[in-house]
């Protein structure tokens, strides 16, 4: 699944392309993944519209439309928003696709249909069922030390499955979670409680520096995720931990181990990140 890097850079793609561009016209190919919102029908409600801006929230894309109208959008797992030229060839899973003032296309793909589309009024973007139960952005001022020594105060939760809590950090997945733990030497198993203020501390700058670096990166590519252009991310070159299990440590040689944690996989060094 697009994690926050990943998310972030199709926003600034899609920002450098379609920003300032018109909606000509849109062709809805899957009903079932575009929604209308408070309106009959999702390709006339659209259709005239400029794109202003592109938002990220958490791993929530938000285009910003005229007439104070807001497209959110979750790829989920398989899910690409990407924009192209009238003659590309046109993806099997491609389920909505919006031409554009300059004679170019968005066009949505998810091969699983879980990702989707949704018209929002601006104010209610706030109040929306998925926006508004999450979390603070990890690479907001808003996070500190302080704020995650509150999050794990008193809590049993494993801190691998707190960190991935989105209700607590908006954005944060598995690939940048295991990065960030492993960098900040801290298991993944650990109760979120034990962990002593210099350990907070540690973890707090390598949620921000995973992140800042997967973004820096153009995100991470395994499978299905490209960025607004349909390039894929180099993220996935610098990895230290995810997906090496049974791999040498690159900091001390020792085999990478691995655990099931609130039903992901996690990926850490038995040396460098010490018990549980």
């Amino acid at each position: 699944m697009p994690e926050l890097p990943e998310v972030e850079t199709v926003r600034q793609s899609l920002e450098s392309k379609a920003r300032g561009l018109t909606i000509v016209e849109v062709k809805v190919l899957t009903p079932q993944v575009a929604r209308a919102g408070v309106f009959e029908d999702f390709a006339s409600a659209l259709q005239g519209l400029k794109f202003l801006d592109f938002e990220r929230r958490g791993k929530y894309l938000i285009a910003v439309l005229e007439k104070g109208l807001r497209l959110v959008v979750h790829l989920r797992m398989t899910g690409r928003w990407v924009y192209c030229a009238p003659e590309a060839p046109l993806a099997k899973h491609t389920h909505v696709i919006f031409k554009l003032s300059d004679g170019n296309e968005l066009r949505f793909t998810d091969v699983r249909r879980f990702g989707g589309m949704e018209i929002v009024l601006a104010e209610d973007l706030d109040t929306h069922s998925a926006l508004a139960k999450l979390g603070v952005e990890p690479l907001s001022e808003s996070f500190t030390p302080e704020y995650l020594g509150e999050l794990t105060r008193n809590k049993k939760a494993k801190i691998k499955s707190l960190i991935l809590d989105q209700s607590r950090l908006a954005g944060m997945g598995n690939i940048y979670a295991d990065e960030a733990l492993f960098l900040a030497g801290i298991h993944p198993g650990r109760e979120a409680a034990t962990l002593s203020e210099e350990e907070l501390r540690r973890l707090h700058t390598a949620i921000r520096q995973v992140l800042a670096e997967g973004i820096a990166n153009r995100g991470t590519s395994f499978r299905d995720y490209v960025d607004g252009e349909g390039q894929q991310g180099q993220n996935q070159l610098s990895l230290k931990v995810y997906g090496r299990s049974n791999q040498g440590c690159v900091t001390c040689g020792t085999a990478l181990g691995k655990l099931r944690i609130g039903g992901r996989t996690s990926v850490y060094c038995p040396n460098c990140q010490g018990g549980r």
